[in-house]
């Protein structure tokens, strides 16, 4: 099992489904329910959604240039290739533990970075995960990947 650290770039809410996700200074991540006060969140697999600023970065580079929240992510790492992480692997931030539930998603009809650019790297690079141990976090606090 590969394991290591990484950190937060951005946390990122929204209050409506289809709409980018605006940042914030701090989440609060709920068990098995997602980040407090986001659309998004509620039982199931994909309770908190994570992008990392590197693949943001390289689809600037076509010549567009989304910010963190643009793909709809709640949390926008730095220094973890997300989708290479095995489903079940666990995410320590700060207090709070997430479990990756899911690795991309299908892509719906109404996203809002897909009708601005015509693509959407989300159902490709992204990560989804449910929270296991619940409490606030923030940028720069300590984060860590593993069994």
């Amino acid at each position: 099992m590969t394991q290591g650290s990484f950190e937060i770039v951005s946390l990122n809410v929204s209050e409506r489904k289809g709409t980018t996700k605006q940042p914030v200074e701090e989440i609060k991540l709920v068990a098995d329910f997602g980040v407090e006060g986001d659309a998004h969140a509620g039982a199931g697999k994909r309770q908190v959604s994570l992008l990392a600023i590197e693949d943001i970065e390289s689809f600037s580079a076509s010549g567009i240039a989304p910010l963190p929240g643009d793909f709809a992510e709640n949390i926008t790492t730095r220094g973890v290739d997300l989708p290479s992480l095995p489903i079940g692997t666990r995410l320590s931030i700060g207090k709070a533990v997430l479990e990756v539930s899911q690795i991309g998603k299908e892509c719906h009809e109404g996203c809002a970075i897909r009708k601005k650019t015509g693509d959407c790297i989300m159902p490709r690079r992204g990560i989804f995960a449910c929270v296991v141990v619940g409490g606030k976090i923030c940028r720069g606090d300590s984060c860590y990947y593993g069994s």
